[in-house]
């Protein structure tokens, strides 16, 4: 019970606040940018729980809305990114031949760039702003979910049923989407899970650099940029979306754990 708890119940209850937070947050009765000048710097109390930073704006109010942009920042990454890569993954396993060798070398050039300098090279070029920072994340996200789209197809296209459904006739499209996509949808859920986690920690980095979503709307990487100048004074205003950033993502890799250990996604052939 102990064990479950803690891999299955705590993780599915923050990743749970998280969700409320960023569905509910615009409908909230909160005040993230109304800055009152008395309680700058003030640490958590029974009126605040989390205390006001820098500018007297409540934490707690702003951490909401943070969440908000992390979630909406990570579903829409992960979508763009999972259509995209399963799409190309998918023709260059079944193509074969040079159309695949393109593809590889393509995949072999995004990888030899570190996903997050990329990013971040992108993002200077594009501007500050969230759509950019999507856009960013989902040009170096689609290259995992397409060599895995890839391996997965060059095995089952050598399926029985494969074979079968070629030698009746059916068109390419046909086979591939009745085929091989529902026998791929396992791994790539595996996969899209633990792709939260990093697009959340990524977000959370090119705000933290200024290259996110700009004041005064509120992120947990920029909150904690702006909190690195008072840690000795007000540590609250780092330790508070620090901690929130912590929880998130590992609430995510423990439940993407879970979730592979029950698909069972390598022992599958």
């Amino acid at each position: 019970m102990t064990k479950n708890f803690y891999q299955i119940l705590l993780p599915s209850l923050i990743l749970l606040l998280w969700l409320l937070s960023a569905l509910l947050g615009p409908w909230l009765p909160l005040q993230p940018d109304h800055i009152i000048l008395p309680n700058i710097l003030q640490p958590p109390s029974a009126t605040e729980w989390l205390g006001y930073d820098d500018l007297g704006r409540p934490i707690l109010d702003r951490l909401i809305m943070g969440a908000q942009t992390s979630f909406f920042v990570a579903c829409g990454v992960i979508l763009i990114s999972l259509i995209i890569g399963t799409f190309i993954g998918m023709i260059s396993g079944w193509l074969g031949g040079y159309t695949d060798l393109m593809i590889v070398r393509l995949i072999d050039i995004f990888l030899a760039f570190p996903g997050i300098l990329l990013a971040i090279a992108l993002s200077g070029l594009l501007g500050p702003g969230i759509e950019n920072v999507v856009f960013a994340l989902s040009v170096v996200g689609w290259v995992g979910y397409a060599r895995l789209a890839r391996a997965q197809t060059l095995s089952l296209k050598r399926r029985e049923h494969v074979l079968a459904a070629t030698a009746l006739g059916a068109k390419t499209p046909r086979i591939l989407r009745y085929h091989i996509l529902p026998l791929l949808v396992a791994p790539l859920i595996v996969e899209a899970t633990f792709g939260i986690a990093g697009v959340v920690i990524a977000e959370a980095g090119l705000s933290f650099l200024g290259l996110g979503v700009q004041p005064p709307s509120a992120s947990w990487g920029s909150m904690i940029r702006d909190g690195t100048r008072y840690m000795l004074v007000a540590p609250h205003i780092v330790l508070a979306p620090g901690l929130v950033l912590l929880l998130v993502v590992l609430s995510v890799n423990l439940l993407g754990d879970r979730l592979r250990d029950r698909l069972d996604v390598k022992g599958k052939k």
